[in-house]
């Protein structure tokens, strides 16, 4: 709500492209404490669904070594966006100190290769940071693989690239006719956390209102996948 009332760009991306059989998703997190980390956000979400489209190497080693190799570009263009001019002497010395630690992002990517009667399916995500990565199997949660590794000192920067450890990747094989439901959130939702059932939208849109508060206090992105 804040963020609406200043007129300031909000710090959440989310990103879906879907191709026939195959749907690329990004959702990032921008760290606010960073230089302007929408911008940390949106180009790591843009870079990683360009990338997600064009990659052959699924590997864990073969994603943190690009999840490196982006800082470059990033940096540049970062440093490209300046403090305004109309800003006091001591608040752009804080700000140009920031913005040589780099913009951060949190951020879960992956992609979905739908099965067929024919052919076996596939699922790959990759994450880092604390944003929420729920999955369920015919309506039985299965997120135990995922538990423990949502940690808010981990996150992506412009600057060194993986902060806090190395990406979190995990990949399985899909079975046609298995219904199965993925749920990816930032933690401006967290009153999702203890839900198990499936909401409908409007549900959802009202969590994302927060009448009862009079707005959110984060910035929140939701994203939903049922095959």
């Amino acid at each position: 709500m804040d963020t609406l009332i200043q007129g300031e760009n909000g710090q959440d991306f989310v990103g879906v492209h879907i191709q026939g059989n195959v749907c690329n998703f990004v959702l990032c997190d921008g760290v606010s404490m960073s230089y302007q980390g929408d911008f940390a956000a949106r180009y790591l979400g843009n870079t990683l669904l360009d990338w997600l489209k064009r990659t052959s190497d699924w590997s864990s080693a073969g994603f943190g070594s690009y999840m490196k190799q982006i800082t470059s570009e990033a940096t540049e263009q970062l440093q490209q966006l300046t403090p305004s001019g109309d800003v006091s002497p001591l608040l752009r010395e804080v700000l140009e100190d920031k913005q040589r630690l780099g913009s951060q992002t949190m951020y879960i990517c992956g992609r979905i290769e739908l099965p067929t009667r024919k052919k076996q399916g596939r699922i790959w995500m990759a994450w880092q940071g604390d944003s929420r990565l729920r999955y369920w199997k015919d309506e039985t949660e299965i997120s135990q693989y995922f538990r423990g590794t949502m940690l808010t000192k981990e996150r992506w920067s412009t600057r060194s690239g993986p902060v806090g450890g190395l990406p979190h990747v995990y990949q399985s094989r899909l079975e046609y006719g298995e219904p199965m439901r993925l749920q990816l959130y930032t933690d401006g939702l967290d009153d999702l956390d203890p839900m198990r059932q499936w909401l409908p939208d409007e549900q959802i849109q009202l969590l994302l209102n927060a009448p009862h508060t009079g707005g959110l206090c984060d910035d929140a992105a939701f994203l939903e996948l049922k095959w």
